[in-house]
């Protein structure tokens, strides 16, 4: 019941006008953005995460539910409308949803991937209220042992689902952990890294690798690659289902969340394992499923719900323990440090009023995000048409002047364009930008905790493995290492003919 009467005090505090107005605006800038070709949710966080500097946290928070949402939306659209994902995890959209907007379906694809995103993310975000007090009340008890491991385990699991090898996905996250080191050590006030600058003696400010890593690298990747045609432009009418529509769509739409919430609650990088899944799960139960592929409206209905409640999952684990295992979590765990607030254990305690707050801005990001844009689809699908130069130019415009706006110095001009330049290299060999995002952010906690540790043990490393939790994080771990290994010994096996045996 606390947490029922928590939520109905967010709602007094999201449901004023003034908070409304920056919902509303936190929806369209979100959708706008992620809507653009090659712009996914954590980009345009990013993009917009110095545009509310100026306002208190609470009204920030709830601009960042509605930019959160309306980019997953956007970053659906593109991948609908265009073949061309904003992040991995709208790829299993445009499998049939990009048919369906060629056979003049892209109206019913978008409201299909619209009412799958609310219904998921309702869902998903009743689960949040659920669960998340009671993950905040056991998570008090967790020892620096405990939080080390769950940071191991966090670094292991992105790592091993993301990008092509497991050697690229360590690359990265050495990337982002060496970012980490840069300034003063905490403990011994020893400068590294900072190449006898005073400026980075504080460190680089998660904004500027954010907005590097993701805008201004993925705006120089594409600008390398591609050329200044205008977007194809595909026929988008009335948003709307018909009855056989919503008897195809509405099972997929209440399956979603029981497969997208507890894989994005748990630290197994984000949307793109449980999409997947979602996707053959309908395929198998649907009537349809010759048409899978050419155009199911299951295959987009289903998993856009199973993307959005995950979305709402992995908010439990980055507003619990401060563990962020997506690039949009990261990007807003970048968020509330930057007004000096540390998700973990105690911040249900200590911002009761904004994390409730936040949470009830969830719900009414959903209903502005299901209301705002199926009359707008038409309009998102004419900003697909946007010469790449100026599209992307603009890009790097905002981009500079938030990253100016963080410390009003140039060099961290300088510092956002090395970096980006690295977020380019880093796509030039395949290399994925999550895990380097995840080590800027966890990697200084990730000491500070081994330090911790360490010192409780008098420097025995056996006292990293003190607790039946960290043995079992442990455990998980090194299945986690060892399972590629193990599923390769067992392939020969499986192949050897039965007479051998």
């Amino acid at each position: 019941m606390d947490a029922i009467n928590n939520l109905i005090d967010g709602f007094g505090t999201a449901l004023t006008p003034q908070h409304l107005l920056f919902a509303a605006i936190g929806v369209i800038l979100g959708t706008a953005i992620g809507v653009l070709p090659g712009i996914g949710p954590a980009m345009a966080v990013a993009l917009l995460l110095p545009v509310t500097y100026g306002l208190d946290p609470t009204a920030a928070f709830i601009m960042f539910a509605g930019i959160y949402y309306g980019g997953m939306f956007g970053g659906s659209t593109t991948s609908i409308l265009l073949n061309t994902p904003g992040e991995s995890a709208a790829v299993v959209a445009a499998i049939d949803g990009n048919p369906m907007a060629r056979k003049g379906r892209g109206s019913q694809a978008l409201a299909a991937a619209a009412i799958g995103h609310f219904v998921g993310g309702i869902l998903g975000t009743i689960a949040l209220v659920l669960l998340a007090p009671t993950v905040a009340s056991l998570a008090v008890g967790i020892g620096a042992p405990d939080f080390f491991a769950l940071m191991v385990l966090a670094f292991i699991a992105v790592t091993s689902v993301l990008g092509r090898s497991r050697i690229r996905g360590f690359a990265s996250l050495l990337i982002g952990l060496t970012i980490g080191l840069v300034g003063l050590d905490e403990m011994t006030g020893q400068s590294r890294l900072t190449f006898g600058s005073l400026h980075l003696a504080d460190g680089i400010d998660i904004v500027i690798v954010a907005v590097g890593l993701f805008a201004v690298g993925e705006s120089l990747w594409v600008a390398a690659h591609l050329r200044g045609r205008p977007a194809e432009a595909i026929p988008v009418g009335r948003p709307w289902l018909s009855k056989a529509d919503i008897r195809r769509t509405w099972k997929p739409w209440l399956r979603g969340p029981f497969i997208g919430f507890p894989m994005g609650a748990i630290p197994a990088g984000g949307a793109e394992i449980p999409t997947f899944l979602s996707y053959v799960t309908e395929k198998r139960l649907s009537k349809n499923h010759d048409e899978f592929g050419k155009g199911a409206i299951e295959g987009v209905a289903g998993p856009e719900s199973t993307s959005s409640a995950s979305a709402a999952g992995t908010l439990v684990s980055m507003l619990t323990l401060g563990l962020p295992t997506t690039a949009v979590a990261a990007v807003m765990l970048a968020a509330f440090q930057q007004y000096g607030i540390q998700p973990g254990p105690l911040l249900f305690e200590r911002e009761s009023e904004l994390v409730w707050a936040l949470i009830a801005s969830l719900f009414v990001g959903l209903v502005l995000l299901l209301v705002v844009n199926l009359p707008l689809a038409p309009v998102w699908a004419k900003l697909l048409r946007i010469p790449r130069p100026y599209l992307y130019a603009g890009i790097l415009f905002f981009a500079s002047v938030g990253a100016y706006a963080v410390g009003g110095e140039v060099v961290d001009l300088l510092l956002l364009f090395v970096i980006g330049l690295i977020g380019f290299a880093m796509r030039r060999y395949g290399l994925p930008v999550l895990p380097a995002i995840i080590g800027v952010i966890l990697g200084p906690s990730a000491e500070q905790q081994l330090r911790r540790a360490l010192q409780l043990s008098d420097g025995d490393p056996a006292g990293l493995v003190n607790s039946p939790m960290a043995i079992v994080i442990y455990v998980i771990i090194a299945v986690l290492l060892a399972w590629p290994l193990l599923r390769k010994l067992r392939k020969p096996r499986d192949r050897q003919p039965v007479g051998t045996r």
